[in-house]
This record gives structure tokens, sequence and C-alpha cells, in this order.
């Protein structure tokens, strides 16, 4: 079971047990070296674009496509 467990308000308004946040706070101690994980040139390229495509792009798939844009 959680350690963290904190008492809550629900919607109908009973009281209920839900895990709080579970992460170490602070900052990371080294940048993410996301270079040292893709072993090839071509690996690398995919990956840049297919990021590039997420940020920049209008044809989104899956949950994140929207019927009108913003």
């Amino acid at each position: 079971m959680a350690k963290n467990l904190e008492e809550k308000k629900s919607f109908s308004g009973e009281k209920v047990q839900v895990v709080g946040p579970e992460y170490e706070a602070g900052v990371p101690d080294k940048p993410h070296c996301w270079r040292a994980k893709i072993q090839c040139r071509e690996e690398m390229l995919k990956y840049l674009r297919s990021g590039e495509r997420y940020w920049f792009s209008k044809e989104w798939y899956g949950s994140e496509k929207r019927k009108n844009p913003a």
C-alpha cells in the first residue's frame, strides 16, 4: 500500500484517501543526454523529425487530433 495517503473530498462529498505525489523534490543533477541513447545518424534524424512534426505540424494523430484547430 502507498505510504503517503492524503484525505480528500470526492465529488459526492464523502472523504476518500488518495495517493499523494511520489516524486523526489528538487532538480536533476545533470542534463538528460538523449544523444547517447541513439546509436546511428538515421535514428537521430528520425527522432528529430518526429519531434518536429509533433510540435509544428497541423496533422496530428490519435487523441491529439482536433476537429477545429486552435
